[in-house]
């Protein structure tokens, strides 16, 4: 089993002085929680649980999934973005999740079962950006956060200039004083790296990258899945009928963060 977490607070009021466009909205999925960030950990963990230079060794079989508005909807944090978006991002009257859970059953080639599950969250207060991951095998562990650094700076609220703007130590930072982690190559720990530099190298060569577009739709197909159980409240068993033409209700900005799954959508 794989497990993967990424909790952050990535478009607070100060990156929205700086980027002034609607990404919370849900009529742009891709830039939502689990549209835009579970994208990532339901691959991480798909990736983690196939066989070396087998791409084909898994099929989904089934997705239960759960969304909510656990923060950001809140009058208070509502506010905040209606004033970082100069209006443009309004969660009192069309809401977009910044919590999303699930889970999803894989058939390997061989025909065992592989479960893997996903945790996405935009309601997460600490250091900054943690991605966590915890692998399960039946005589295996590995497990990895990128807050566990190996070295950590403090700082104090006294410290002069301490609450001046000025460079992050982390992506998505949330403070200026505390108990800091200190990545030594944040780029590398994220993978971003390793990733710039097999894509250039397979466009350079004329072949196949690792990740192509085949995988982008199978990790599209998932999150839809996934919006769809989070919706009724069922697992959705895949293949699923009518799912090329689901549109979540975040999306056509009918979702009511307080409706049980499974109730109708607002109209």
């Amino acid at each position: 089993m794989a497990t993967a977490t990424a909790t952050t607070r990535p478009l607070g009021p100060a990156a929205g002085r700086l980027a002034r466009r609607p990404a919370w909205t849900g009529a742009s999925v891709a830039a939502i929680v689990l549209g835009g960030v579970m994208c990532h950990t339901v691959e991480v963990t798909r990736k983690l649980l196939t066989e070396p230079g087998n791409p084909g060794y898994l099929t989904p079989r089934a997705v239960s999934a759960q969304i909510a508005a656990l923060k950001w909807t809140q009058p208070r944090y509502a506010d905040e973005l209606l004033a970082a978006y100069d209006g443009a991002v309004d969660y009192r009257s069309t809401p977009a999740e910044d919590y999303a859970r699930a889970q999803i059953t894989y058939q390997t080639a061989d025909g065992r079962q592989v479960v893997a599950e996903a945790t996405t969250s935009w309601s997460y207060v600490g250091p900054g950006l943690r991605i966590a991951c915890d692998v399960l095998g039946p005589e295996y562990s590995l497990e990895w956060n990128t807050q566990s650094s190996e070295a950590k700076l403090f700082i104090g609220r006294n410290l002069e200039r301490a609450q001046e703007a000025g460079e992050d130590l982390l992506e998505k930072q949330n403070a200026e004083t505390g108990l800091m982690p200190v990545l030594a190559d944040e780029a590398f720990s994220y993978g971003y790296t390793h990733e710039d530099r097999h894509i250039a190298e397979a466009f350079a060569a004329g072949r196949r990258p690792d990740e192509t577009l085949d995988d982008g739709l199978v990790v599209t197909e998932l999150l839809m899945a996934a919006y769809l159980s989070a919706e009724t409240g069922r697992t959705v068993l895949l293949p699923a009928e009518g799912l090329e033409q689901f549109v979540p209700q975040v999306a056509s900005g009918t979702w009511d963060p307080t409706a049980l799954p499974g109730a109708a959508a607002t109209s």
